[in-house]
């Protein structure tokens, strides 16, 4: 079974920093293309960046120059380091995972970490 687990989340004053994790078992997790989404209350969840095998991002444009992500692939981990944080941040961030060439075969979610961005 595949299971993703965020964690990092947390309050931060406004230009602050954190780093979100995930943890992924289940998949070879090398073959999958990692994804960070967010979702604020009353909103959509929306892309915020994704990252393929190969280290090939894809950035939302609200966050290019202060956000980024990498992954650990020895540690089936995939990172989301958020610097510059503003109000607008605010929202439940989820790691997904795609396998890369097969997106018909569906994606899977982590439960979500909360990130909240107040003075």
């Amino acid at each position: 079974q595949v299971q993703l687990v965020e964690s990092g989340g947390g309050l931060v004053q406004p230009g602050g920093s954190l780093r979100l994790s995930c943890a992924a078992s289940g998949i070879i997790f090398s073959r999958y293309v990692m994804g960070w989404y967010r979702q604020a209350p009353g909103k959509q969840r929306e892309l915020v960046v994704t990252i393929t095998s190969g280290n090939s991002t894809n950035y939302a444009d609200a966050v290019k120059g202060r956000f980024t992500i990498s992954r650990d692939n020895a540690k089936n981990t995939v990172y989301l380091h958020m610097n510059n944080l503003k109000p607008e941040d605010t929202a439940v961030y989820y790691c997904n995972a795609e396998r890369q060439g097969f997106a018909s075969l569906g994606s899977w979610w982590g439960q979500g970490t909360q990130v909240t961005v107040s003075s």
